[in-house]
């Protein structure tokens, strides 16, 4: 069997929440509302305490761009992570990346993150496996619902699972990089659970069960 690497997004490849950049990126463009900007912030919040029901939170979400063209949204997103996204790239978390591909492992996303900023940052990385959360779409159009189950909390370990079984890989041997105690389901079934400039709640949860904890430099602007 082999051995994978997996990484979280929001907090460990990238330096910041990528939700508040979109929800203010949109601002900018005049395509997103003041009270948007309130919301992301406080899903931002309830998420860093480990109360947000994603689920729900993302339901919401979905509902606001349905019947609208997957490859718009797709497009617009490929020009909010070059024009802002990239720059918040993690360089020390990218160099473990590249020793984990080095030494042979399968390198993964697994993230709560959906699809459209995946999978610009995995084409800049070289990583072919994304579990994300998913938009449905029906032909070709935002059903205003998301695949389930989201990839987040009990259903990263569902998608963690699902491809440990397809790639024929080893969970028991493999790497998980994460930033938030929403991870913990995944962090107690990998043999190698790395905890990345965490915050406060699973940086105590670390330091209970003897996790090692990774702490790269974190240079927010930094240009790929």
């Amino acid at each position: 069997m082999r051995t994978a690497a997996l990484f979280d997004i929001d907090g460990t490849l990238l330096s910041v929440n990528s939700a508040p950049l979109y929800a203010k990126w949109l601002r900018r463009q005049g395509r997103a509302r003041r009270r948007d900007l309130v919301r992301t912030a406080y899903y931002l919040v309830r998420y860093k305490l480990n109360l947000l029901d994603l689920e729900t939170a993302i339901s919401q979400v979905s509902g606001m761009i349905a019947g609208q063209s997957e490859e718009e949204v797709a497009r617009s997103c490929e020009r909010w992570y070059r024009e802002v996204v990239r720059d918040y790239l993690v360089p020390g978390m990218v160099a473990l990346l590249e020793e984990h591909r080095a030494a042979g492992h399968v390198i993964a996303f697994l993230s709560s993150s959906t699809h459209y900023l995946a999978r610009p940052l995995a084409r800049d990385l070289g990583v072919e496996h994304l579990l994300v959360t998913r938009l449905e779409v029906v032909d070709g159009l935002f059903t205003g619902r998301p695949v389930r189950p989201v990839c987040y909390g009990p259903g990263k370990v569902h998608w963690a699972r699902a491809f440990a079984v397809e790639q024929d890989v080893d969970l028991g041997s493999s790497w998980f990089y994460t930033d938030s105690v929403t991870d913990l389901p995944v962090l107690e079934i990998v043999g190698h659970p790395r905890v990345v400039n965490p915050d406060r709640l699973l940086r105590r949860e670390a330091r209970r069960r003897g996790w090692t904890v990774v702490d790269p430099a974190r240079d927010v602007r930094v240009a790929s």
